[in-house]
């Protein structure tokens, strides 16, 4: 412990900085070292905390009521891909003029999807319907147990045209 004239003439002949550490303690702490060197090693540490932070992306795909089989697997792998990728995906069913009043078609086709990506995604948001859209939101399983080939089922299974 040392007085602040000592302590400054300290600082000054190793030429470094006297910093104040802790100001709020009883005494004041206070350390000889240099300013800069500091302040750039505190921004580092902050920029490696920031690298190791992950960004969440939400991927968007959006199908149809009426999605043919081909088109139905395509998309699917693209799903799968995104979550194998560790973002999160919003599936999007759109509907038109009259389909709006089958609902349940929709419905049936996210639960489809829900279920063939349940080895490796988790349902976030249910499905709801926002106007002539019914949106569901799969988040990634921290660690995906991949299937050697997926399995996807055909419209015709669950009743979509």
């Amino acid at each position: 412990m040392q007085t602040l004239p000592n302590a400054l003439s300290i600082a000054t002949e190793r030429d470094l900085d006297l910093v104040e550490v802790a100001p709020d303690a009883s005494p004041p702490v206070c350390r000889i070292m240099d300013y800069r060197r500091h302040q750039y090693e505190e921004q580092q540490r902050k920029k490696e905390s920031r690298k190791k932070t992950t960004q969440v992306v939400v991927k968007e795909m959006k199908f149809r009521p009426k999605i043919d089989i081909h088109d139905y697997m395509t998309k699917m792998r693209h799903v799968e891909r995104f979550l194998s990728e560790g973002n999160k995906v919003k599936l999007t069913i759109m509907f038109r003029g009259r389909e709006m009043a089958h609902p349940e078609l929709g419905l049936r086709i996210l639960e489809r999807i829900a279920d063939e990506v349940s080895e490796y995604a988790i349902v976030d948001s249910s499905p709801r319907q926002d106007g002539r859209n019914m949106t569901m939101v799969l988040h990634p399983l921290k660690n995906p147990g991949r299937k050697a080939k997926p399995t996807v089922s055909t419209p015709e299974q669950t009743g979509a045209h």
